[in-house]
């Protein structure tokens, strides 16, 4: 009997892996649903083109009933009453519109008879009736508290006006009937709901017996297409869908918004397509449903491996947003049309609407209105929601080496020996699934790493950590104890019979972690123990894959809809959430596994991810290819996690799958030196691609990124510290930092660095040796090339630079920032912690300039005590007359902490022989020619000269003064009076 069962589960596992290990074909588009594949989207999709088709004699069957409407503490709630489309019936939709303190707006509709539980389910099913209800358990942990303030402006039987906000500009305009809500902002209206009449929610129903019966009358035909309401098969698998038709759907425009931007992961540009009615655009919805796509296409909505429902709307000098909280199964049209101004404009002028349409397989309509004005209200509102990017340990910041697989603890120790020789800094090695035995977690492989301690032990000894992968499938093998035990305290994901689910991945035969069940958590954090773990150390730290769930024998390469979690929730209603819950556990069990009172940062990387996995770790792209569209899409991929709070993100470099050319290679390195997260990976069947195994004159450049990217921790740190308490992203966009500048709103190939005033443009195509930046026109339009200091002015222009690749990656500081960074080349970041800093000062046109560092020990929470260093440096004339007098400019150190503790005094004691050793001034002042030095005047320290070095810039390069070793401490209040 093993043997036949084995042998069936063989069959279908073995052309799946074969197709894994296909290098050539690409994705399987086969294995994926399209809309019209997908029932619920086809419903959705004819829904909207019945009403359109209809016109003005469309009217929406859903209306507010007014007698039901009450205004209380901060929330109207009412019930929505659907009208059954053949006039049978009418449904109950309990509405509920919550105004917060923040001046989010949040519309959730349920419905009356499954919320009481008054359905009957299908097959005996001992799913739960209602909707679910749980997604905001795992990703809303703040921003709810109700504004107590709002005021109800105007009420009668037609419509409903609340105005809210901080200044109470903004309003929610509800219409009764039909039932629809327009969202103002200063009298003019942002986001408009139901305004095309899409809004549906597919209520409950018995299925009715169509078939006739021997002397029975024929039953009646139905008026709609019930062809997938009752079950729907899709490779192999049939969905028994015991709850019937339950998705939702609504039309949501943007008024006089043309770019709208979010909604990740796909592979794709920033500035989202049409996906409707458009030549040269998509034809099909931008689909949310965590998925395993190897070798993914490019410029697709095709889904990836995670979903964040954050879309984000600008047009010039305003951004607003929604978020659709909804872990189903979920796709976005997206239409764009231009309105005129008058009707002889010939199109010239006018604006632009963009109207989406969402729809979700079940769940409920849940969905947070931000209106602005600005890009950075709109991602701290949601990252008060959601929860603020984690401020990581230091070590994650550097290099990350990984490939699968680093065969032995000997190939670990000789990779790390190599490195160090040819003089390249790295921190972080990474092993995938083969370190375990017999892809057993929780295991070592005894032949292959017979000594772990002592493997990591060697790592230590120049201050680098150990990335291991643990995924969310374990291996069915008996005489496995973690097997055992997830089987018999009932820890795994159930089938729909609510028997353990069995299904195939890497080792075969395996059953799910069910993150869902809190006895499930508390046993996964035993798991990470050090006396349960043996061979881990508080230097190992954690990979999780393949928690999309990826699941090789399952419909779509993941788990069937109808399995069952903790509470009978079914799995169709959690899936885009899965991996955040599995993720969690994982950040639990790290903090679990040290003493409370030292405990360390957790570091987890995981590939599925969804509103709220930015408060656990790190994101990559999933497995991409070695190949130049590849690089070229990393970009605005990766931007995109950053503008929906998700900016601890990366893309693997040099591509997963392939080889990549030397050329493709470097270029790939100088490139990924600017992701956020930093980390090179190959496939088992690529060949060894260590940096340092690169030919002469691929090597070099190669080395040259790594070490710019160690020199600018500093500032990345300090970027990622803004991230950690604002949610602004580390990446940003050009229409995020120029917001008024229209012709940067589509740019998505330069980017820049945090607050630090560093726009980058990395080269993205093959045989490329210069690249044109383009320069937004702002009142300090000053730019410095980073490396040579030449002098370029913002015009709304493009302009030249030249990137050889044996050179650096084009790298501008916008004038009028201050970063700071560190010169002293090192193996590993551990080992710079108290090496001196230098500050660069860009002057802008005015000679002003201002930045912050932020510093703490890189690793523990004491941060969060207020053990960390904080300061802002300004860089101005104290005259405002004339900014080219000599001895009126000084550079000034201030301290941003808030509250001084005891933990403050004893981190400042650890870090009183840090100092800064060099100050550097790009766009010097011609006044300064001759000067020799300066004037420090330190706290608690006497005043004293320090020399000055000044340089005149020549063929368009700026001037640049020095001044050597000032002899401040980093952690001081000091002046520097030039």
């Amino acid at each position: 009997m093993f043997a036949s069962r084995a042998g069936a589960y063989l069959a279908l596992f073995v052309p799946f892996l074969l197709t894994c290990l296909n290098l050539v074909d690409g994705v399987k588009h086969e294995n994926f649903k399209t809309c019209d594949q997908s029932g619920f989207c086809t419903r959705n999709r004819g829904y909207a083109d019945k009403a359109a088709a209809s016109g003005s004699s469309w009217t929406s069957p859903y209306q507010l009933d007014s007698k039901t409407v009450s205004i209380k503490n901060g929330q109207l709630t009412g019930v929505v009453i659907k009208t059954i489309d053949n006039g049978s019936g009418t449904v109950r939709l309990p509405l509920v519109i919550s105004f917060l303190d923040s001046g989010v707006a949040r519309v959730t509709v349920d419905e009356e008879k499954r919320q009481k539980g008054e359905i009957e389910l299908r097959h005996g099913s001992p799913a739960r009736k209602e909707r679910y209800n749980g997604v905001q358990d795992w990703v809303i942990v703040g921003g709810l508290t109700l504004d107590q303030n709002i005021a109800e402006r105007t009420a009668d039987q037609d419509e409903t006006i609340v105005s809210y906000g901080p200044k109470k500009n903004f309003q929610a305009v509800i219409k009764h009937a039909p039932f629809s809500i327009d969202f103002r902002r200063d009298e003019e209206t942002q986001i408009k709901f139901n305004s095309k009449g899409w809004l549906s929610m597919e209520h409950w129903r018995p299925k009715v017996d169509r078939e006739q019966k021997e002397g029975e009358p024929a039953p009646p035909e139905s008026t709609e297409d019930e062809s997938t309401w009752w079950e729907e098969s899709f490779g192999g698998n049939t969905d028994t869908k015991p709850k019937g038709p339950e998705s939702v759907g609504l039309d949501i425009t943007f008024p006089g918004y043309e770019h709208v931007y979010g909604i990740p992961e796909h592979a794709g540009p920033l500035s989202l397509k049409q996906t409707r009615g458009s030549s040269g655009q998509y034809d099909q919805p931008y689909r949310l449903y965590n998925s395993d796509v190897f070798e993914y296409e490019m410029d697709t909505p095709m889904t990836l491996y995670g979903a964040i429902p954050l879309m984000q709307a600008h047009r010039k000098d305003s951004t607003v947003g929604v978020f659709w909280l909804n872990a189903a199964e979920t796709w976005i049209d997206i239409v764009k049309s231009k309105t005129s101004s008058n009707p002889l404009s010939l199109g010239i002028g006018g604006t632009t609407d963009t109207q989406t349409h969402w729809f979700s397989e079940s769940g409920l309509l849940d969905v947070f209105v931000f209106l602005g004005p600005t890009p950075k209200n709109i991602i701290q509102d949601y990252s008060e929601l959601t929860g603020y990017s984690q401020l990581p340990q230091h070590f994650a910041l550097g290099y990350h080496q990984c490939r699968w697989n680093y065969v032995t603890d000997e190939d670990v120790k000789d990779v790390d020996r190599k490195f160090d020789k040819a003089k390249i800094p790295y921190d972080v090695i990474w092993l995938d699934i083969e370190y375990t035995e017999g892809k057993k977690y929780f295991t070592w492989d005894k032949d292959n790493f017979p000594d772990p301690l002592g493997m990591q032990k060697h790592l230590d000894s120049h201050g680098r950590k150990l990335v291991i992968i643990v995924d969310p499938h374990i291996k069915n093998e008996g005489n496995y104890p973690v097997v055992d035990a997830l089987k018999s305290q009932n820890l795994g994901i159930n089938n729909k019979e609510n028997n353990i689910f069995e299904g195939w991945c890497w080792p075969g035969s395996s059953y799910w972690i069910d993150a869902f069940n809190p006895a499930a958590l508390a046993w996964w954090k035993s798991l990470f123990a050090y006396s349960n773990f043996p061979g881990t150390t508080p230097n190992t730290f954690l990979w999780n894959d393949m928690n999309e769930p990826s699941v090789f024998n399952g419909p779509e390469t993941t788990m069937p809809k109808d399995n069952l979690h903790f509470g009978n929730w079914e799995h169709r209603d959690v899936h885009n959430v899965n991996g955040l819950t599995f993720v969690n556990a994982t950040y639990e069990a790290l903090l679990a596994r040290d003493d409370p009172k030292h405990q360390r940062r957790p570091f987890v990387l995981t590939r599925s991810f969804y509103a709220g996995s930015q408060r656990q770790g790190a994101m990559w792209t999933g497995d991409n290819l070695a190949s130049w569209d590849h690089l070229e899409a990393s970009i605005p991929m990766i931007l995109n996690q950053n503008i929906a709070g998700f900016s601890f993100s990366g893309a693997d470099v040099g591509g997963f799958f392939g080889n990549p050319s030397k050329e493709l290679q470097t270029r790939w390195f100088q490139a990924g030196a600017f992701y956020p997260f930093f980390r090179a990976h190959a496939h088992i069947d690529s060949r060894r691609r260590e940096p340092y195994l690169e030919a002469s004159g691929y090597v070099e450049p190669i080395t040259q990124a790594l070490r710019l990217r160690y020199s600018l921790l500093p500032a990345w740190y300090t970027s990622f510290h803004t991230a950690h308490t604002t949610g602004e992203p580390v990446m940003r966009p050009m229409w995020y930092v120029h917001p008024s500048d229209e012709a940067g709103f589509a740019l998505d190939d330069q980017f820049y660095v945090g607050d630090t005033g560093l726009l980058v443009k990395p080269v993205l195509k093959e045989g490329v040796t210069s690249v044109d930046i383009y320069l937004p026109p702002t009142s300090n339009a000053l730019y410095y090339d980073y490396f040579t200091f030449e002098t370029y002015t913002g015009s709304g222009k493009t302009v030249h630079l030249d990137a050889p690749l044996q050179g650096h990656t084009p790298v501008l500081m916008q004038g009028g920032h201050i970063l700071a960074r560190k010169e002293r080349p090192r193996k590993s970041s551990a080992l710079m912690k108290f090496d001196p800093y230098t500050l660069v000062i860009a002057l802008d046109n005015a000679g002003r300039a201002e930045g912050e560092l932020y510093i703490d020990d890189g690793e523990s929470f004491e941060y969060q005590k207020g053990a960390y260093i904080h300061r802002r440096f300004t860089f101005s004339s104290s005259s405002a007359d004339d900014s080219n007098k000599e001895d009126k400019f000084s550079l000034v150190s201030d301290d941003l902490h808030t509250a001084p503790t005891k933990q403050t005094t004893a981190f400042l004691k650890t870090m009183k022989d840090v100092r800064v050793e060099k100050i550097v001034v790009v766009g010097a002042l011609k006044a300064w020619e001759g000067k020799t030095e300066v004037v420090v005047m330190e706290d608690g320290e006497k005043e004293r000269k320090v020399a000055l070095q000044w340089n005149g810039g020549d063929r368009g390069k700026a001037a640049w003064a020095v001044v050597r070793d000032p002899g401040v401490r980093v952690g001081r209040g000091w002046r520097v009076a030039f």
